[in-house]
């Protein structure tokens, strides 16, 4: 019932006419005016604020660590001997 060689010949024949279309110049300009607002923008990806976000709770984690230690010692220099 379908004929693939024909149904592919349509595919490429679509693909080749829509890239002859000003749509594909529009979307590359679109593409470069948009890279270039986001290059001017302060961003980071999203491996690097993961990378970032494990770092501070490690950090953070390490500063509870430090404040109960620095508690129990200040605790134990309050303690008359």
């Amino acid at each position: 019932m379908f004929n693939p060689p024909f149904l592919d010949e349509l595919g490429r024949r679509l693909q080749a006419l829509a890239a002859q279309t000003p749509v594909v110049d529009l979307e590359k300009n679109a593409r470069a005016l948009l890279a270039s607002a986001f290059s001017r923008l302060d961003l980071v990806t999203r491996e690097e604020f993961d990378a970032q976000a494990r770092l501070l709770a490690r950090t953070r984690e390490q500063l509870e660590q430090l404040e109960a230690r620095v508690a129990q010692l200040e605790a134990r220099a309050a303690r008359p001997l």
